[in-house]
């Protein structure tokens, strides 16, 4: 196939198994405007929703996710491809509420108290969104109480804290243990990352896990997700 023709796809045209992986190419390349398309022509095939979010936005996040931590994707290509996830989650968004789609769970997230770097936190936030989690993303510069404030009111599931410099690392720490002093901190899974963390730092902190990047963040909620519903 020439490229021109190549560039003339017409996503109508495609039937739904040529479609999907056709969508999960789009993501890659981090094109909003077909996803929005493409998400639009399944939906009138009569996809139900949470098939169009699993099969063609999740399922191209999850390759994506994959190649962003063997390195064949850096961080400016994933960003591109979860803005295009956006546009498609938001047409989907809705239907899904509207449904009662199953949520994988539902997380908080925020970068600490005297920390304003936020982009491998929106990463964390967009891949979750990506894989199905309902996230609330309360920005940067987050005091303990913020935080606090929001699992209550949101009753979510996982609490993510970020931290970019070696010196607002310990605040994490001072998160955890108001959690523990108010006798709330087993009610939560207490995921933490950022570029100076590692391992050590998260057992020493009392979080459940350091995640050293989004697809480990992801990959790290629903394990815990999955240990957590059965349980129940």
């Amino acid at each position: 196939m020439s490229n021109e023709e190549d560039d003339d796809l017409i996503l109508s045209e495609l039937p739904d198994d040529e479609l999907v992986p056709q969508m999960h190419d789009d993501l890659y390349d981090g094109m909003a405007d077909e996803i929005a398309e493409g998400v639009d022509i399944l939906l009138e095939r009569g996809w139900e929703p949470y098939d169009v979010l699993t099969k063609a936005l999740v399922e191209g996040m999850r390759i994506v996710g994959i190649d962003f931590r063997d390195g064949i994707l850096f961080v400016p290509e994933v960003l591109l491809a979860a803005g295009a996830m956006k546009r498609g989650m938001a047409i989907l968004k809705p239907l899904l509420v509207d449904s009662g789609a199953p949520q994988l769970g539902k997380l908080v997230i925020g970068t600490v108290k005297g920390d304003i770097h936020d982009i491998g936190k929106n990463l964390v936030a967009m891949m979750m969104e990506g894989a199905g989690f309902e996230v609330v993303d309360l920005g940067i510069n987050n005091p303990v109480e913020s935080y606090l404030e929001a699992l209550d009111k949101e009753n979510a599931d996982i609490l993510g804290m970020s931290a970019l410099l070696t010196t607002t690392m310990p605040y994490m720490k001072v998160v955890i243990d108001t959690m523990k002093e108010q006798g709330i901190r087993d009610d939560y899974i207490v995921l933490v990352g950022g570029a100076p963390l590692n391992e050590e730092f998260g057992k020493a902190i009392g979080a459940d896990s350091y995640c050293r990047d989004a697809a480990v963040a992801v990959e790290t909620a629903k394990e815990y997700m999955a240990r957590k519903h059965n349980q129940l």
